[in-house]
């Protein structure tokens, strides 16, 4: 069996065609480094975001009918922001079946969060392609299942700790650390204040009457003080 025979049963899927699949594996590195001419998943990967999109938008809208458009549209992207498809392209195993230059291979590229994520959405425009949209939506369904418990309850909106971790490790392994900088006032009303930091770096510090509540403060903080820069810290 090859080895994309061998990858199709963990998709749940066999392509009629498997040159698409093929593609829908090859990272752009490849035509830079063999020339222009070399196809890559860059087009699959914009077909596979559009039915993403909208395979969770009619699932979002249906499962919800109380939710109004902004909360659907929060939960949406939480549902597929970066982080969160290179769980899946991971899950898959997608990155040992990369295809990549000598550069890209040899930089990590096989474990890199934004080729998996890409190759998981051009996998997604490929099954499209090849089998229709009821197939792209089984499939999308199949894997979201696992992950959000087939939609039962709304993702979690307010999250600011989870927010700004993603804002940072799309450009750094490195998640944020909390850290306890004091604690004050008399047992029955303790006010506590916490820091976050990045890198060493201190991003933002909050208060709160408990230290869970202290470090979402920190991180409305950190939140913010990025946003206004225009750029996560590096």
């Amino acid at each position: 069996m090859s080895a994309l025979g061998a990858l199709q049963p963990r998709l749940g899927y066999s392509f009629c065609d498997e040159s698409l699949l093929r593609l829908a594996l090859t990272h752009p590195s490849v035509a830079h480094e063999q020339g222009a001419s070399v196809q890559h998943n860059q087009r699959l990967e914009f077909l596979g975001d559009a039915v993403l999109q909208l395979v969770l938008t009619d699932e979002l809208y249906e499962k919800f009918p109380a939710m109004g458009e902004g909360p659907l549209t929060k939960a949406r992207a939480q549902m597929v922001n970066r982080r969160a498809l290179a769980k899946q392209g991971r899950r898959l195993g997608l990155g040992e079946h990369l295809i990549l230059s000598r550069g890209e291979e040899a930089s990590g590229g096989r474990e890199r969060p934004s080729a998996l994520a890409d190759a998981f959405e051009a996998l997604l425009g490929a099954i499209f392609l090849d089998g229709g949209f009821k197939a792209a939506r089984d499939f999308v369904l199949r894997q979201f299942r696992e992950e959000f418990g087939e939609l039962e309850v709304i993702p979690n909106l307010e999250n600011p700790k989870g927010e700004l971790q993603e804002l940072l490790q799309a450009n750094s392994t490195e998640a944020p650390q909390y850290q306890l900088e004091s604690v004050s006032g008399p047992d029955h009303d303790r006010l506590f204040e916490s820091a976050v930091y990045h890198q060493g770096v201190e991003l933002g510090r909050g208060r709160g009457k408990s230290k869970k509540e202290a470090e979402s403060q920190a991180a409305l903080v950190a939140l913010g003080n990025l946003r206004r820069k225009g750029e996560p810290h590096s």
